[in-house]
């Protein structure tokens, strides 16, 4: 998609210039830890630690919603020599449960009105929620392509249509039933997507830490102050995970 990834620009250089702001700010939950109790001093790794993600059926997902996420994630991240796709890394995975808790439902949010159009900057600013905009998003994806592309679904095309199809859609040239806005649907999904493949693996995406060996990110590391100033060196130690510190270990 030249709109999405200008021919110039090498997959790496791409991936890089979106992880650092992805890894500083996701959909689910956040890694700082809450402090509980009110009372001095403060006992570090005292609050819940992040829940691991586990293996299994989709929580929010349908099936052919599922199918179709997880077919968009590996054309907007697609697999080659430097990594994993979106689909193997795990984005669906991720983003089905982040749709399936507080994200989802903007439990955490203030979604109270008037909602009026808010400039590209802002993001989305109408009264959907997350689960709400994927759920008529994707509904009136699949009943497009039904009609416009022999009765298949998004997954069963070959790739150079699916391609096709998401540049139109990033571009706002498909329109969707349903009052659904097409550009922003493709917004909100490249940025799930992505966080997805930057995240933690503890919240189900960026499997093996795929996105962070590609980079050379540290990951969860505590401290790595010694290696800052070293420009143009790679970084020594393998990343690490949330998920693989002693401390967060379950009792």
């Amino acid at each position: 998609m030249s709109e999405l990834c200008p021919k110039r620009l090498s997959r790496r250089h791409f991936l890089s210039s979106v992880a650092l702001t992805v890894l500083a700010g996701s959909a689910g939950p956040v890694l700082a830890r809450s402090y509980q109790g009110g009372n001095l001093p403060w006992t570090s790794y005292a609050a819940d630690p992040p829940r691991q993600v586990m293996p299994g059926g989709w929580k929010f997902f349908s099936e052919q919603e599922g199918r179709t996420i997880e077919a968009i994630a590996d054309r907007m991240i697609p697999a080659d020599n430097l990594s994993i796709g979106g689909k193997e890394a795990g984005c669906a995975v991720y983003l089905d449960r982040q749709l399936a808790g507080a994200y989802g439902n903007s439990s955490r949010l203030y979604t109270q009105g008037p909602f009026l159009p808010g400039l590209p900057t802002q993001g989305y600013q109408g009264a959907d929620n997350p689960a709400q905009i994927y759920r008529k998003g994707l509904a009136a994806v699949d009943a497009y392509l039904k009609q416009n592309k022999g009765g298949k679904a998004f997954a069963d095309l070959p790739p150079e249509e699916q391609d096709g199809f998401l540049t139109e859609l990033e571009a706002g040239k498909v329109k969707l039933d349903g009052n659904v806005d097409g550009k922003a649907l493709f917004n909100v999904i490249l940025g799930n997507v992505m966080e997805g493949f930057f995240a933690d693996p503890v919240y189900g995406g960026n499997k093996d830490m795929a996105s962070w060996k590609m980079l050379g990110f540290p990951g969860a590391r505590y401290d790595y102050r010694d290696h800052v100033s070293k420009f143009n060196e790679p970084y020594p130690h393998p990343p690490i995970s949330i998920a693989s510190q002693p401390f967060w270990a379950e009792k």
